[in-house]
């Protein structure tokens, strides 16, 4: 333990607190903090100007990254008969109906990233609702994991699909790619988030809307960046 925090110290004394940095600042200055021997994901965290608790000041959707997120996603998909087979086909990891699940009802299952089902299927899916909710493993609409078209889903989360959503703190929380990316993809990657963030502002949202942004690797410590 002493050994990181004297990395973590090391990689603090890079940071200056006090300071702004524009984003390419902040993503090379993110890269000299990873001191892991992983590859370390470099993250996000968007305070914003709404109150989430209000149902027209939600802030959701959805972003293919274009450089992709450097993780290997296990996809289940949750559908019956053609359907099923179809997402067989596509390369999903997962596949089933109601056996799936009781599974994760009964065991608490949750060896998977991303959960896609067909709408006639969705109603059994609530069933867990209170089990997959809280992980951000629930299928949603918006999302585009609730569908017909089960192929464009496992596609697009294989290109680099990732959901933004609000927490309680009203803070969006999303990984932008690896360290082992290089900055110009994680540029790429930041320009076509924090886009998207900005799409979603509600019309309800009052006053400064981007309050904060913080980039970070994953043991590393938080950079303020100019939204």
């Amino acid at each position: 333990m002493a050994k990181m925090s004297k990395k973590y110290e090391a990689a603090a004394a890079l940071v200056d607190s006090a300071k702004m940095y524009n984003p390419a600042e902040a993503i090379d200055l993110a890269i000299k903090t990873a001191t892991a021997k992983f590859d370390e994901t470099v993250e996000l965290h968007s305070k914003l100007g709404v109150d989430g608790h209000q149902a027209d000041q939600q802030v959701r959707g959805t972003v293919v990254l274009p450089a992709g997120t450097g993780k290997k996603v296990r996809i289940l998909v949750i559908a019956k008969g053609d359907k099923a087979d179809e997402a067989t086909a596509a390369g999903a990891d997962y596949v089933g109906a109601e056996e799936i699940i009781a599974k994760i009802s009964g065991q608490g299952w949750l060896d998977f990233d991303v959960c896609i089902t067909t709408p006639d299927m969705f109603g059994a899916v609530g069933r867990v609702a209170r089990v997959l909710g809280p992980k951000g493993l629930m299928p949603n609409v918006k999302s585009g994991t609730v569908t017909q078209d089960i192929t464009k889903a496992i596609n697009d989360v294989r290109a680099g699909k990732v959901e933004y959503r609000l927490d309680k703190s009203n803070i969006i929380h999303c990984p932008i790619g690896k360290v082992s990316f290089g900055a110009e993809k994680l540029m790429e990657n930041y320009q076509a988030l924090m886009d998207a963030i900005v799409r979603a502002k509600p019309a309800a949202s009052k006053g400064t809307y981007l309050r904060s942004v913080t980039m970070a690797v994953t043991m590393g410590p938080g950079i303020k960046v100019q939204a």
